[in-house]
């Protein structure tokens, strides 16, 4: 199972302006980020708490922002 993480993105780039700042804002090189934001590393809960108050959200949105699931679009013949 994969997750979108495209609205995590935008709040991230609303934020921060771009994905490096938010990397070493959370202590993490972009790669790390780049791992978690493709699906490759999960994100740890001790991530997740500290990426929701960096991005000033609050914990009724943590489902939006981290599990929402990747709808797969499959072609039909």
């Amino acid at each position: 199972m994969s997750f979108d993480y495209s609205k995590l993105r935008g709040r991230i780039v609303e934020i921060f302006g771009n994905q490096g700042a938010f990397a070493r804002a959370m202590g993490w090189s972009e790669r790390t980020l780049s791992l978690k934001m493709n699906g490759i590393r999960a994100w740890k809960q001790t991530d997740i708490c500290k990426a929701v108050k960096l991005l000033h959200l609050n914990e009724n949105d943590i489902q939006l922002y981290f599990f929402t699931i990747q709808v797969q679009n499959i072609e039909q013949k």
